[in-house]
């Protein structure tokens, strides 16, 4: 649903929201060619440099009055007391009656942040402190297998935030990690994925770590069950050698105790912390062990800094909050259904897809908080590759295909791998892309290169295409996690316009609960009776004839 939906819904009845949908008239037809000529300084105006990042985002079909408007909705959305009440603990997560507070996890000691009249700090700061005298026996040697060998393997078994964020922060901190341990993440049910994840390892020497909250997420556990039978194969069946190779991150004692691992060797967090918003929790152990606890600690000092950026910074030079309203406004306005992400740096190759979960499972609603239908398109997709590689790919559709596709571009000025004239041509691909996507080529320019006439509308490029240009010094742990947190504080400011809740996940409840029911009946020896629709009824039958069951 794009501006033009018929009922009008509470968000559309706002001052703001009506002025902006008579604004976009007046914008929709102009073109960045004549936004930037008749704005010698616009680029120096809309570019904002704080928390470590320097946007740009000059490249974007807006002018002065637009960010006016679109500020002046996130004021009548009530996000400054949103924004108050997730800092200061408060049940921003009301369907699951529970808050919302990450912050907590990546704030300093004698940080005071308060749930339920307890500062929760002190708590965040023992489990870290526990990680890092763990990752320091792992990574020192002095963790031994049961049979007396070192650690040299690491298997992070999870799904979800509890995979998404360990293997996109491992790839993007692979440069800082300790190349004497391997490290393999397993998530899929599939078991393939187990399977080659282990494929060539020793399981005296390695080490798994299973992550989930609960300890009953059925593909975790399944995972968690063969990881157990694989491990004691390879030593003799010796029940004891679970205890120096399997170690928990969980909230329930209980289950990990009945899967026989030593609940001294769990890791803990807590329910106002969600899946997605995880990594920077215990969730993140396979991360401190591979970079170490002072490189993670920078992590958070990256997290916390954007944190406190957002908390106080005003609206209108706001990174997390200005990326957001950007955001609603092409979702809303210009009925962009997308956003790509695309990174200009090979290390965070997993970025697009972590953030496809903070986002789309954050605001892929169609209820309000008040329990009405929103009214308005929500959640637009994120999808994304780094470059150069996309380039090679799918930019053909984003330069001259039909659809409006938002492009964030992440790079940084430093390589990490120094290698000749590598990184200075990535990254004038980076500045090229966002050029020629503003700007394009006219039929004119086109006749002037000399291209036959019948050619020429197939080199043609409108541009008009909006981006944002993140650059950042170099991708360190510190930058890491400034990025992890504008991403998270950029859906949380979407959601306060549209009225969601961003912490919730009920949309993936209903397929677990039919695939528990459904399992028995591709499994039994005899036929059974199924009392589904007529296609997945016959899907069953015929699985089950190929695995030659009845």
């Amino acid at each position: 649903m794009s501006q033009e939906s018929n009922q009008a819904t509470p968000i559309q009845k706002g001052r703001a929201w009506t002025a902006l949908a008579a604004h976009w008239k007046q914008i929709e037809p102009l073109h960045l060619r004549e936004l930037f000529a008749n704005d010698p300084k616009r680029s120096e105006r809309l570019s904002l440099e704080a928390a470590g990042i320097f946007l740009d985002y000059s490249k974007n079909r807006i002018t002065d009055e637009t960010l006016r408007l679109l500020v002046q909705l996130a004021e009548e959305a009530g996000l400054r007391a949103r924004i108050d009440a997730m800092f200061a603990g408060e049940k921003v997560n009301p369907t699951e009656d529970r808050p919302a507070l990450h912050v907590a996890l990546r704030a300093p000691r004698g940080a005071v942040l308060t749930v339920d009249g307890e500062n929760v700090v002190p708590g965040v700061h023992g489990v870290l402190d526990r990680m890092g005298e763990f990752s320091n026996e792992v990574r020192s040697g002095a963790w031994k297998g049961h049979t007396g060998k070192r650690i040299k393997n690491v298997v992070n078994i999870g799904i979800g935030g509890s995979d998404l964020g360990p293997v996109m922060a491992f790839e993007a901190l692979r440069h800082y990690a300790d190349r004497s341990l391997t490290f393999r993440f397993v998530s899929n049910v599939d078991g393939t994925d187990f399977a080659e994840a282990t494929i060539d390892l020793d399981p005296e020497e390695t080490l798994f770590i299973i992550a989930s909250k609960t300890f009953t997420t059925q593909e975790t556990m399944t995972n968690a069950h063969t990881a157990r039978e694989w491990c004691l194969a390879g030593m003799g069946g010796d029940a004891k050698a679970i205890a120096r190779h399997f170690v928990a991150v969980s909230t329930s004692a209980k289950e990990v105790a009945a899967f026989g691992i030593d609940t001294a060797h769990m890791f803990g967090f807590w329910d106002w912390v969600g899946g997605r918003y995880s990594m920077d929790s215990a969730i993140g152990l396979s991360t401190m062990i591979a970079i170490g606890p002072e490189a993670f600690a920078e992590m958070l000092e990256g997290f916390h800094g954007m944190d406190e950026h957002f908390r106080t910074a005003p609206f209108e030079r706001n990174l997390p909050v200005l990326k957001a309203l950007l955001t609603v406004w092409y979702t809303n306005f210009f009925g962009a259904a997308t956003v790509a992400i695309l990174p200009y740096e090979q290390y965070l190759k997993r970025l697009p897809a972590y953030l496809q979960q903070l986002t789309m499972e954050s605001n892929g609603k169609h209820t309000t908080l008040a329990g009405e239908r929103v009214g308005v398109d929500t959640g637009p997709i994120y999808w994304g590759e780094p470059g150069t590689n996309g380039q090679h790919s799918f930019y053909q559709l984003i330069h001259q295909g039909t659809r409006l596709v938002p492009a964030d571009f992440i790079a940084f000025a430093r390589p990490l791998n120094a290698l000749g004239d590598h990184h200075d041509l990535l990254i004038a691909n980076v500045f090229a892309q966002t050029e020629a996507l503003a700007f394009g080529k006219t039929r004119a320019e086109v006749e002037a290169e000399g291209v036959p006439p019948d050619l020429a509308p197939h080199r043609e490029f409108d541009g008009n295409r909006p981006t944002n240009v993140m650059l950042f010094e170099q991708l360190t742990p510190t930058a890491l996690g400034q990025i992890i947190a504008l991403y998270e504080h950029d859906v949380f400011t979407q959601s306060v316009i549209w009225n969601i809740d961003p912490f919730d996940q009920w949309g993936v409840e209903l397929g677990k609960v039919l695939a528990k029911k459904i399992v028995p009946e591709l499994v039994s020896q005899e036929e059974p009776s199924l009392e589904h629709d007529e296609s997945t009824n016959a899907l069953i039958r015929r699985y089950r004839s190929l695995r030659g069951r009845k």
